[in-house]
């Protein structure tokens, strides 16, 4: 197995595949090299790349006046909401539909290495080999499903935890 076949070992939504299926995998991919602070994509722009970390860490970014006007428009800081290292993929949504992006994404480190996977190709194979994209489609299910119930947990905090207004 090639070193991109070990990379994607080593990722959650590749768990369980064959050596011959992470060939395949392997097969489609293009290893992209960012520096730190580098923008890999923008909030809202559009959807058809996976990635995934084989080198430093990413940072996934939201701007929060896109919510409404209670934040401050002139601010132009985005909020930091997670940070991806080797091994961790983003862009999974990408896979399902091609909306738009949720959240941006920044290269942390110098020379941040990262697999682009083209949703077309991905499709392609896995309608090509069922049995490759059951475990694909599994897999990022259940991976979604943790970033679903992490989330969760975040905002039932924040709401527990919140100081309560003064009623008076």
């Amino acid at each position: 197995m090639n070193s991109v076949g070990n990379y994607l070992k080593q990722s959650d939504i590749f768990y369980q595949f064959t050596p011959t299926q992470l060939e395949m995998v392997a097969n489609l991919c293009q290893e992209v090299v960012f520096q730190a602070g580098e923008i890999i994509f923008k909030e809202n722009s559009s959807s058809n790349e996976l990635y995934i970390i084989t080198q430093g860490e990413v940072e996934i970014l939201i701007n929060p006046s896109t919510v409404g006007p209670a934040f401050d428009k002139n601010k132009h800081t985005d909020s930091v909401i997670a940070t991806l290292r080797r091994g961790q993929s983003f862009g999974e949504i990408a896979l399902v539909d091609e909306g738009l992006r949720s959240a941006s994404a920044r290269a942390v480190q110098k020379d941040t290495r990262l697999l682009v996977i083209s949703r077309d190709k991905v499709i392609m194979l896995c309608e090509t080999y069922s049995q490759l994209g059951y475990r694909l489609m599994y897999n990022l299910a259940a991976d979604l499903a943790m970033k679903i119930r992490n989330t969760d947990l975040r905002i039932r905090e924040q709401l527990l935890y919140k100081p309560q207004d003064d009623k008076k």
